[in-house]
């Protein structure tokens, strides 16, 4: 088999991407989806000491099959601890257990803010949205926030219409501002077009890399701001061999993932 199959899909190389950021050894907050996704292909392959949370309160969970909630049974058996919110939110966040946080919502802007609260004013919104849930304190408190999110001028926008989950605010020093613990805030944003990282100095996000089949001139005309361009742009790795295996052989053999190409990750 190739080092790089070529008959993977999109959301298959975004899992991938989001596993290549767990590093091993890390405490990581994850949700169903993409997130529990890329976390148990970094503990199959490179990061095995890499332990789950759920914010439900389950630690270290070994599913056997991609979990449809936070509070899965699947995710019990074998599990280390079955705790509660209170342990997630209070404990492991806030005394700095927590290294990487996945996040998503229906905006993102330039500097990492994420909306999941209305869109529109909020006073008199087009639409509600369902909330922060453990958004906000995985934003505030976990060291690395990893974010993944549609492509397109609506999601990934200039400026959030609210923000439910602080990335840098409004831009240097406006998270030490707000007390909210250093070193921690969003460190990249995998999209199915591309991934985006911040600039340390702006705290903006910035085009590191595009996916094989989309363009630059296509990933800036699909971001709501004037994205910048990093001069060592390149090519996303594609998902290896041994990545595809875990995902098709060991983590979702049903091929569940497929249910987002159906929602727009293609």
């Amino acid at each position: 088999m190739s080092e790089h199959p070529n008959d993977y899909i999109k959301p298959e190389l975004m899992a991938c991407c989001g596993s290549r950021e767990i590093r091993d050894g890390d405490v990581v907050v994850v949700g169903t989806g993409f997130p529990t996704m890329s976390a148990n292909i970094a503990k199959h392959t490179h990061a095995p000491r890499a332990v789950m949370m759920q914010e439900s309160g389950v630690y270290d969970a070994r599913p056997r099959r991609p979990a449809l909630s936070v509070g899965d049974a699947c995710l019990n058996p074998g599990a280390a601890m079955i705790g509660g919110l209170i342990d997630v939110m209070g404990m492991f966040l806030q005394g700095g257990w927590v290294d990487v946080g996945f996040l998503s919502g229906s905006q993102v802007d330039r500097y990492g803010n994420i909306n999941t609260t209305c869109i529109g004013p909020y006073e008199q919104p087009r639409s509600r949205l369902p909330g922060s849930g453990g958004a906000n304190p995985i934003g505030a408190l976990a060291k690395r926030g990893l974010i993944i999110v549609q492509h397109d001028a609506r999601r990934l926008t200039d400026k959030v219409d609210f923000i439910t989950t602080p990335g840098y605010i409004d831009g240097p020093g406006a998270r030490e501002k707000r007390n909210l613990p250093p070193d921690t805030g969003p460190y990249i944003i995998v999209t199915n077009k591309g991934i985006l990282r911040f600039d340390p100095e702006t705290k903006e996000a910035f085009l590191a890399s595009y996916h094989p089949g989309n363009t630059i001139e296509e990933i800036r005309r699909s971001t709501g701001w004037d994205l910048r361009v990093a001069d060592d742009v390149h090519e996303t790795e594609p998902p290896r061999a041994e990545e595809l295996r875990v995902i098709r052989e060991v983590l979702d053999p049903h091929r569940m993932i497929k249910i987002y190409e159906g929602k727009g990750y293609i």
